[in-house]
């Protein structure tokens, strides 16, 4: 679809009635670009990939088609209607996290509020009680938001069935693609019907996603938005000492007043290490890891949200289906295993066009990595210096190739060389 086509507003896009009054409701103005290329090709049924940059609209992209086909066929008297008839699905949206399922979800009631309910919508993920998700799927359900695990365990039990699925949706496919779940995913790809829509949206494609719409979509439309314009995600990069980490941030969270930031670390038991030590440094941060119930995870979210609980310390499990408005601040405090991670914590912030700041912090032993996340997302990022933990000395990656990936470089841990302080790190910051 080409610009000069490009619908600029949310009638072009001949969408219903009770679908476009909602919208004026939630005071959407006009489709976001992932919008405005994707409902057409999905209301024609075609199949589809879609990567756009997170925080970009994409839910609204394949809720808004899915929920007028399902509400024309139900009104007509369709197969689709038959979905709330026994225990079928029509729409199903599998997504990686509970998290996700359940924003996913909530999303589509919201948008759904004028149908009056003819558009059954169940929401089912692992944590919780599976005979409290069995009785909402008792009758069927037209569209169903699932974790892979669950879904699974649903249909084991008889809850559901899948051959009578007309349109699949794959959010967060890369995640989804990933070795944790391409087991489930494939037993339950194995149990849909073979003529059905198919719509993979997420931020990232790698080869694994590239590779599964040879033998998944039929002609897909293809549609990549994602962009290089940094006007409303700022990311930064501090070089640190090791072994200062902590007290980095501590005097940035400190200096810059954030009353909301995410920060991530790559292990369970790092969220309580970290919390404990800013706890002696007088800042108080909840922590949200797989190990936690989901109503634990619900109140935290619901906490950090609100601005109850203003530093959230979190695994990648808050990278994916974790929609903060206006979220200021997205730190690393330890650099994600996969480069494509990166990119989905950053977008926490800088959401739906607000101004963001992602940083993250790296000593000499994250240099290397952090320079094979730059080259996967095409990015480059000057390396800083936090005004009064100057690191003891620079460190290049030129001086890492000289010594073995262990070694420690010459010259660290000695006399900390002068820098002279101009005040523009945390002044930059705290207007941020």
């Amino acid at each position: 679809m080409t610009t000069s086509t490009t619908p600029t507003t949310f009638s072009e896009l001949a969408l219903i009635q009770p679908l476009e009054a909602r919208l004026i409701e939630l005071e959407y103005k006009q489709p976001t670009p992932i919008q405005a290329h994707v409902i057409p090709s999905v209301l024609k049924g075609k199949d589809l990939i879609a990567g756009a940059n997170t925080g970009s609209g994409k839910t609204a992209a394949f809720a808004l088609p899915l929920l007028q086909d399902l509400f024309a066929q139900k009104s007509k008297g369709g197969k689709a209607s038959q979905g709330s008839r026994g225990n079928y699905v029509s729409g199903l949206i599998l997504v990686p996290t509970r998290e996700l399922a359940k924003q996913v979800s909530d999303s589509i009631k919201s948008y759904a509020v004028h149908l009056n309910g003819a558009v059954k919508t169940v929401c089912v993920f692992g944590g919780v009680s599976v005979n409290t998700q069995m009785l909402a799927l008792r009758g069927g359900t037209d569209i169903l938001v699932a974790t892979p695990g669950r879904l699974l365990d649903l249909i084991s039990s008889n809850a559901i069935k899948l051959d009578r699925v007309r349109t699949l949706v794959l959010d967060e496919a890369d995640r989804m693609l990933s070795l944790g779940f391409t087991e489930e995913l494939s037993q339950l790809l194995a149990l849909l019907p073979k003529q059905k829509q198919t719509l993979l949206f997420s931020a990232t494609f790698p080869e694994q996603v590239q590779s599964l719409t040879q033998n998944l979509l039929n002609d897909p439309v293809e549609v990549q938005l994602q962009s290089d314009d940094a006007s409303t995600l700022v990311q930064r990069v501090f070089n640190v000492n090791k072994g200062e980490k902590t007290a980095v941030l501590a005097h940035l969270i400190k200096q810059n007043d954030w009353r909301q930031a995410l920060v991530f670390v790559n292990a369970k038991n790092s969220c309580e290490h970290l919390a404990d030590k800013l706890y002696k440094r007088g800042i108080e941060a909840e922590v949200f890891h797989g190990d936690k119930g989901q109503g634990s995870r619900t109140r935290i979210l619901d906490a950090f949200k609100s601005g109850e609980i203003e530093v959230l310390i979190a695994t990648d499990i808050a990278a994916r289906g974790l929609d903060i408005e206006k979220l200021p601040v997205v730190i690393n405090f330890d650099l994600p295993r996969s480069p494509s991670d990166y990119m989905h914590r950053i977008g926490r912030s800088g959401r739906a066009g607000e101004v963001g700041l992602a940083l993250s912090l790296i000593d000499y032993e994250d240099l290397h990595h952090f320079k094979v996340i730059e080259k996967k997302n095409k990015i480059r990022l000057e390396r800083e210096e936090v005004a009064g933990f100057e690191v003891d000395d620079v460190v290049t990656e030129e001086m890492l190739a000289a010594n073995k990936p262990s070694a420690k470089p010459a010259g660290l841990g000695k006399k900390k060389r002068k820098k002279k302080d101009n005040g523009n790190s945390d002044v930059w910051l705290k207007n941020s």
